[in-house]
Order: C-alpha cells, then structure tokens, then sequence
C-alpha cells in the first residue's frame, strides 16, 4: 500500500475529511490540516526545493521572505512562527515610545492574544467599532482629538486594520474605509499595520490585488498556516530599517526556531499559483450557491461585504443529522454553528475544485430530497 493510501484503510464513516482526496470541505480557509497530510506534502519537495536555514536565517526562508516581499511590494520581510507574534513586533516598532494603539473591538489582536502587549511591550490596546467589522474615520479622529486632552499624554502610536474580520463572518473593511484612515493616519504622524492574515481570502472576494491593500499600509502580516499549507508561522513585511533586524526581536520571544526550511519549502510550493486556484474557488462557490438556494428547505444569505463565508439556513422540516451525514457519505463536509444547529457557516477553500459543480450540486438536492 503507496504512502497515500496508507492511512485510508478505515471504514468511511469514522473518516476524516483529510482522508478523502476527493473531499470538499467547507471549514477554513485552505485544504484540511493533519500532520499526515503534512508529511506527504513534505515527501513531494525535491531536494532543490530544500535550502538549509540557520536558526530561520537564509536558504528556504530567506527566498519566502524575498517573495512575499516582491509580492506586498514592501522593501524587506521576516518570516515569524505565530501570527500573534508578527502582531506584537509590527505594533512594537510602529508604537516606538508611544504607548497606544487603536484596534478593531472584534480584532484578533484585542480578542485572542491575552495581554500580550500590555505585559511584554508596556502597550495598551483602545478598541474601537464596538460590535462590528471596523470602525469609522470619525470614531479613530475622536479618540485621537480625546487623547490630547488628557492631563498626563497617553498618545497613540499606531492603528491596526484586521480584514477579513474573522469574529465577524470573515466580512471586509471597505478599501475606501481603510485608504481614509491610513491617509489620516500619515499626516497623524500615526503607524498603520494591516492584520492581513487572511488577505488573499479578501482579495479573492474583492478583486483588489495584496499589493494594492499594502501600498496603503506601512506593515502587514500575512499567515502561512491558514490557506499555504505549512504547519505554521507568518509574514511580516515592511521597511528596511526595522524589518532586517528583526530577527534579533524574534530570538528575544523565543521565536529563533533552529530551522524552518521545511515550512519555508511547503509554504513556497503553494503559493505557486494559489491566487488563482482560489479565484477559481471562489467562482465555483457563486455558481454553487446560486443552484443550491433554488431547491427547497435551504436558503443562503450573502454578506454585503463578505469574503469566503456564506451562511446557509435549512428549513424546519429538513432533518439536519441526516442532511450532514448524507452529504459526509459523498465527501462533502459541513458544519452546523455551535448555538444553531441549523445554521451553517460555508467557508470556501481550494477543495471545491476537487469535485465538478455538476456532482456538488447534486449531492446537496440529494441531501435535502
């Protein structure tokens, strides 16, 4: 048995998604992660795709960090090991000795990183837009005025964008939003980092190239993780001056990994060609999608500003258990909401190419029939 099929050999309902090479799974942004997948993935690069690092310096990851580099159009990147850490040092450096910086209230940042830059930076995170994907020019213009007013100075350093916001359905700020505030931003004298984790899920759904997100940003981060393939770790790109001497920062978090030329070579092999293979996805879910919502006991809602997640509501008379594991016994996978067993969240990957539109569109008419 080929190392491919080594680990199918279980009776298909106690599979996984990862175990079907055919499966179209609607959670996350790229194909299933699972350290099997990782290995055969690893056993496929040559030895040319494998340049030695030392403590994440040169080979592999120098030539990662040189294209993303051409790709955000920004002078210099560092690759990092956590998207959390790629946060704290932009804002470390953005921030200098100012001690504030405006987030997003749904942000990943303000969300899910604990304390991290009060306690390890001295910095305080102001969350703005309360409830919602972003925030307004006039909000960030207040606090900023407000600021200024106080009796010992607690200035802002900088102003971070998330988008797509992912507490928020993967939904985008508006280019303009985000061009009126880093304009004033500038002539602020304010940082600008863009959250950019999931980036080219946001320019799939908006047509807008990265290069033209990053022009307007002076730092951004993008995962390697979610959508690229590798196991971990991000991009972090921005100017020269402080980008090239980063990796002394990184040694001082603990992020000096003794190599990472793995990581480097997988996440490399799948940026080669990604920006299309995804807008393929993304063409193939609208046209899914519009032929799914005409049958009936289903129904789709689209975001004003969506990215790749598209809800989706069954009907009352629709046995939920049986349209999952009906849909599971042809290698379609979805998932019910936690607080909505009704309720989906269609999140669109790569792997909607598996299958033709023809053979998905059956298969959820089979499901509801």
């Amino acid at each position: 048995m080929g190392n491919e099929h080594r680990f199918l050999a279980t009776h298909k309902k106690n599979r996984e998604p990862w175990q079907f090479k055919d499966a179209v799974v609607f959670r996350g942004d790229g194909e299933p992660r699972h350290p099997v997948v990782t290995a055969l993935k690893i056993s496929e690069l040559s030895e040319d795709d494998l340049q030695p690092d030392s403590y994440s310096l040169g080979g592999s990851v120098e030539l990662l960090e040189d294209r993303f580099a051409e790709m955000l159009g920004k002078p210099s990147a560092v690759f990092l090991p956590t998207g959390t850490l790629a946060n704290h040092l932009a804002i470390r450096y953005l921030c200098g000795t100012r001690s504030r910086v405006v987030v997003q209230e749904q942000s990943h940042l303000f969300n899910d990183s604990g304390d991290c830059a009060a306690r390890l930076s001295g910095i305080n995170l102001v969350p703005l837009g309360v409830g919602f994907p972003y925030f307004t020019l006039d909000e960030l213009k207040e606090n900023v005025d407000r600021t200024e007013t106080f009796r010992v100075a607690s200035p802002i350093g900088a102003v971070v964008i998330e988008s797509p916001v992912r507490r928020c359905s993967g939904q985008v700020v508006p280019f303009e939003q985000m061009r009126e505030i880093t304009e004033y931003c500038k002539k602020q004298g304010l940082g600008t980092h863009l959250d950019g984790a999931r980036l080219y899920m946001m320019t799939a759904a908006t047509g807008i190239s990265p290069l033209e997100y990053a022009k307007l940003f002076d730092t951004v981060y993008v995962s390697l993780y979610k959508y690229f393939g590798a196991p971990f770790g991000a991009i972090l790109a921005g100017p020269s001056e402080y980008i090239d001497g980063m990796y002394q920062e990184r040694r001082m978090f603990g992020g000096g990994l003794a190599s990472t030329a793995l990581v480097a070579a997988l996440a490399l092999k799948e940026l080669e060609g990604f920006e299309a293979r995804f807008s393929a996805a993304m063409s193939r879910a609208e046209n899914l999608f519009t032929h799914i919502e005409s049958i009936n006991g289903i129904a789709f809602e689209r975001f004003e500003r969506g990215s790749n997640i598209f809800p989706l509501k069954l009907s009352p008379e629709v046995n939920v258990d049986k349209f999952v594991s009906f849909l599971r016994d042809r290698s379609v996978f979805v998932y019910p909401v936690d607080n909505d067993p009704r309720s989906f969240e269609l999140t669109v990957n790569t792997t909607i190419l598996r299958r033709s539109e023809i053979e998905l569109v059956d298969a959820f008419r089979a499901a509801l029939g």
